[in-house]
């Protein structure tokens, strides 16, 4: 179970977060659908794995590859923040939330306050019991897709050129 984070945790992920070129919000459950819907649109998302937060009504469901790929941005849940790394954890289920934290220019992660973590010891402890049970499986993001195999530095290749996260407290 995640710890509580506290605003040293928060401070400390954020500052990770700035160091790889992350944009992030922290924000309230109620102030969130305002927050996703500045992003640039045709937007697309999934619906969250927790019982406090969810996608905004006004923000459509991934339903199809074709309206994945022509969103600008995807928006997903993280289940985990690490900050060791100012990495986000994006597991597979449901089936669309890969293709939508990868396909669209901008992927948007939310992760709630309390599920920030210390380290990838702590993501992991957390993490591996829960996705044995499931047989589920997760990426492990930190920061924007980038490349450097043709000589200079390119962004997007991968997957989004422009990675933010919402914390929501």
């Amino acid at each position: 179970m995640a710890t509580t984070a506290g605003d040293a945790t928060v401070n400390q992920f954020t500052a990770a977060l700035e160091e790889l070129d992350v944009g992030w919000t922290l924000t309230t459950t109620d102030e969130l659908p305002g927050e996703l819907e500045r992003f640039p649109e045709p937007i697309v998302g999934v619906p969250f794995p927790f019982e406090d937060v969810s996608l905004p009504e006004s923000i459509p469901r991934a339903e199809r590859s074709d309206g994945v790929k022509a969103a600008s941005t995807g928006v997903t849940a993280a289940t985990l923040g690490i900050v060791e790394y100012g990495s986000v954890v994006v597991e597979s289920k449901p089936p669309e939330t890969e293709p939508v934290s990868l396909y669209a220019d901008t992927h948007v992660a939310v992760v709630r306050l309390e599920d920030i973590v210390d380290s990838m010891s702590d993501a992991f402890a957390e993490l591996g019991p829960r996705l044995r049970e499931t047989g589920g499986n997760a990426i492990i993001a930190t920061g924007p897709s980038a490349t450097a195999d043709m000589g200079a530095l390119v962004r997007g290749v991968h997957g989004p050129s422009d990675v933010h996260v919402v914390i929501v407290k």
